[in-house]
């Protein structure tokens, strides 16, 4: 489309070409984050409040560290990518271009410089990996923008020629269909966001300077962009896991918040259905140990997000900045988001449990306190870019430890980590979980391609319950399988229950990892569990007659135990029935000596 009513705002559906979207683009620099007035704003908030003057001081004396450090170097350790450098280079521009803009102090900028002539001269930027080239692109343009006025027309030179020559082209080739590195321009991942961002940036600052190519960019990257945004709907949640949600809502927001203050609008993409409930995702998918790191998303203690800062902003949610305030790490953007009348709203006082609809996630917790009781139960899709075989699965906190945890992914240079022997290695399959697996064999133990919904959630006064379908994660095995959690006993105990029937007379196996100590007792019906001069216990209520087995996690005699995985130090707690066509398998997990009677055991349909 080429032009619209006067009437008529633009948005990603009804977007301009793109000669008219770079008339769009304010001429002066800097435009990217934050232009000339919020740099003295922010100079004047440093001065003015404690917490951004705490925060100021940090970020400079990592800029002073800096400048005796040697500029980075082109590597590529795994053959494949160089999204290390990048990523380091990004850290650099934001905390030595901030502590120029703040202090003026001619060093910050000279060191800037010298890293940017270092990637000037990089080879490429890696465009066959191409996060590690949008990545890059999005840390040179910042250091472009924010010292425009500071370079010198030789410096300038430099830094621009870089971004067109290892940055736009490459990128304009993607959205043109000429790379096969530019697949990612339809993809509907975290790839899309991070490196339709990236281009984005480069694009936005060089607007005035190469506008044909950067009008292209800009259409082709706003247009691009909602394949992946669409999937934050209905109410936030990520399918690719905490981590990856970490990763691609830092370069939506970028993105989001870079055309806001080049262009002066969005383009709409703020309001696409569910993003602005996307802040609660890390909140509840973070225990009281770190992170529920399902699929291939690492376990970090807490989601350190600047981006909670600009949606507590955009979406007048100040809870969200008051999480992001116990853990922020004085990054640029921190400071730049950091909330005008601050951050001290009482988070004790959130709701304690969450179902995200749109991944059939759930949290449940006793509380907001570093002792309390959190569990993670996941149903969803095993098609999501990054998952596991883990419908069903749950982790555990209590206490201040974690009891029931996720392995986490494997080497990604791993053969055919994301191809089709994906499901050969042990952490990626249903064995390598805390769920089910039923009639083993060589093949992936859960369909590749199933979705298990969460099919009831309650949230009480002194409970919490979900239900999960697994029949079509172990279809055609299965008639039926559900699996329902519940959070009892005063929030103090999780009840664990397994319905299944069985196509024929099989073996069904129930797997439960965890880094702690394990006891069985006498009858091994009771397990306890020891770290730290902590315990739990862990009962087993059904079937008669079952008993619990301890094992290590290793892949089953008849699983595909490939070469080279990671070695897992964890135990595996284990029930395994044979030769049976319907199965009731109940566990109840005590964090705390019981109170009053045992939970009365009743189907999962009249939970």
């Amino acid at each position: 489309m080429t032009g619209l009513r006067a009437d008529q705002p633009a948005t990603w559906q009804n977007l301009p070409a793109g000669d008219q979207l770079i008339k769009m683009v304010r001429p002066d620099h800097p435009r990217l984050y934050i232009d000339a007035a919020g740099f003295d704003t922010l100079k004047k908030r440093v001065a003015d409040e404690p917490v951004m003057a705490r925060m100021a001081e940090q970020l400079i004396a990592r800029a002073e560290d800096l400048l005796d450090d040697a500029p980075v170097t082109y590597r590529i350790p795994d053959g494949k990518r160089l999204l290390a450098v990048s990523r380091r280079v990004v850290g650099r521009v934001f905390d030595l271009a901030m502590a120029y803009r703040l202090t003026g102090e001619a060093r910050y900028r000279d060191r800037l410089f010298v890293e940017m002539k270092t990637v000037a001269e990089f080879k490429d930027w890696n465009p066959s990996h191409y996060l590690d080239t949008a990545e890059m692109t999005h840390g040179v343009a910042i250091a472009y923008d924010w010292l425009y006025n500071d370079w010198t027309d030789e410096q300038r030179a430099v830094i621009r020629e870089a971004i067109i020559r290892h940055g736009l082209t490459p990128g304009l080739k993607c959205y043109r269909g000429e790379e096969r590195y530019g697949w990612w321009v339809r993809s509907q991942h975290n790839w899309n966001q991070v490196c339709n961002s990236g281009m984005t940036f480069g694009a936005l600052a060089l607007a005035d300077e190469k506008p044909e190519m950067a009008g292209e960019i800009l259409h082709d990257a706003i247009v691009s962009t909602p394949l992946a945004m669409k999937h934050f709907a209905p109410d936030g949640g990520w399918g690719e896991g905490v981590s990856y949600w970490h990763y691609a809502v830092r370069y939506n927001v970028g993105m989001i918040a870079a055309l806001d203050t080049a262009m002066g609008t969005d383009f709409g993409l703020a309001d696409i259905e569910g993003f602005d409930h996307a802040g609660w995702f890390p909140i509840y998918m973070t225990g009281t140990v770190g992170t529920f790191n399902f699929a291939d998303a690492g376990m970090g203690r807490v989601v350190n997000a600047p981006s909670l800062f600009w949606f507590a902003n955009r979406f007048n949610q100040p809870l969200f900045a008051s999480y992001q305030q116990l853990h922020q790490t004085a990054q640029a953007r921190d400071m730049i988001w950091y909330p005008p009348d601050g951050a001290s709203k009482d988070l004790d006082h959130m709701p304690r449990d969450k179902h995200f609809r749109g991944i059939d996630f759930v949290s449940m917790r006793s509380g907001w306190d570093h002792d309390s009781v959190c569990v993670g139960f996941k149903g969803g899709s095993n098609a999501v870019n990054h998952s596991h075989l883990d419908l069903g699965s749950f982790i555990l906190d209590a206490h201040g430890e974690r009891w029931i945890n996720d392995l986490g992914a494997d080497n990604y240079n791993l053969p055919s980590y994301f191809g089709r022997g994906r499901w050969n290695y042990y952490r990626l399959r249903a064995e390598g979980h805390n769920t089910l697996v039923i009639a083993p064999d060589n093949k992936a133990d859960q369909n590749p391609k199933a979705t298990a919904p969460i099919t009831r959630f309650k949230s009480g006064d002194d409970h919490a319950l979900a239900i999960v379908d697994l029949t079509p994660a172990y279809a055609p095995r299965v008639k039926q399988a559900k699996r329902g959690l519940m959070l009892m006993n005063q929030r103090r105990s999780v009840l664990v229950q397994d319905e299944v029937e069985c196509e024929k007379p099989t073996q069904v196996l129930w797997f439960m990892h965890t880094p702690a100590k394990v006891a069985l007792d006498e009858a091994r019906r009771i397990a306890t569990l020891n770290q730290h001069d902590k315990q739990i216990r862990v009962k087993l209520l059904e079937p008669a007659g079952a008993t619990f087995e301890v094992r290590d996690a290793v892949p089953l005699a008849t699983s595909p135990n490939p070469q080279g995985q990671k070695t897992n130090h964890e135990r595996k707690l284990t029930v395994q029935l044979d030769n049976i066509s319907t199965a009731r398998i109940i566990v109840l997990i005590e964090t705390a000596e019981p109170a009053g009677d045992a939970p009365k055991l009743k189907p999962l349909a009249d939970w």
